[in-house]
């Protein structure tokens, strides 16, 4: 699995897409210093591009390289090589490569900047971290997509309709949810719905490590409560390993049974 994940590693640092991704966070994080003049007020800006490009990146990266390496794949799987090894290298590789552009193409201006002078240095540090989470995860959702269907285009399709239905739907459902139901109370449900969106749940813990969740009203008084204690956090980032995990151990499941 190792050389699998070097391989594709390596393949896709050298693709134009992955510079262009690079230089995509270093540009913006020069900019964003520019305009703001403040760590803390362009960490608070680039915590909404983050949450919505990141998994957006990490679903077509992950849907692309699956459909556009299958030759190789099945080039691999007549060796006598283990499946899971074979997937689950390639899956690493594609969302560490991911990885290493967002963490170097935003950490390289924040540190000229004077990042570790600043106290904003754990907030910058928790926005790479819930980054890196969500590229695993929607790296892994992409290719659990890709491997339940043959059809590129339907596999694009439900891909690109996963990540609309987190990244907005949901949202807006929650948010209905507790308009019909605001007699009641909501407070477990709301905590639930959260943790049940990876992008939601990463959302609610930079608000809260950034100290506006005034800004979310009663609910980020909810919020608050929980995800602003040591439990909280802690169970928060156990609810992003287990979101890392399952679709990991799906795909590797996946890929034992499927008939090539």
């Amino acid at each position: 699995m190792g050389k699998i994940l070097k391989y594709s590693f390596y393949d896709l640092i050298r693709s134009r897409w992955s510079y262009v991704y690079f230089l995509f966070y270093l540009l913006l994080g020069f900019v964003l210093l520019f305009l703001n003049n403040d760590v803390s007020k362009a960490v608070i800006t680039l915590m909404n591009v983050i949450i919505v490009l990141v998994p957006l990146i990490g679903t077509i990266f992950g849907i692309m390289y699956y459909y556009n390496s299958k030759e190789f794949t099945e080039l691999l799987l007549a060796q006598p090589i283990p499946r899971s090894s074979i997937f689950l290298g390639q899956y690493l590789g594609v969302a560490s490569s991911l990885t290493f552009s967002l963490v170097f193409g935003l950490g390289i201006p924040f540190v000229l900047y004077g990042l570790f002078k600043s106290e904003a240095i754990f907030d910058f540090s928790l926005l790479l971290v819930t980054g890196a989470f969500l590229t695993l995860i929607f790296t892994a959702l992409a290719f659990n997509i890709a491997i339940s269907n043959e059809n590129k285009i339907k596999g694009f399709g439900y891909a690109v309709l996963l990540w609309l239905f987190l990244a907005v739907i949901y949202d807006g459902l929650f948010l209905m949810s507790l308009i019909v139901f605001e007699e009641y109370p909501l407070d477990n449900f709301s905590l639930v719905s959260t943790m049940l969106n990876p992008i939601d749940l990463s959302r609610t813990l930079i608000l809260l490590k950034l100290d506006i969740s005034a800004l979310l009203g009663y609910t980020g008084a909810v919020f608050k409560q929980f995800f602003g204690t040591d439990t909280g956090f802690f169970v928060s980032m156990l609810m992003l390993l287990v979101w890392t995990a399952l679709p990991i151990w799906r795909l590797a499941h996946k890929a034992k049974r499927k008939d090539f």
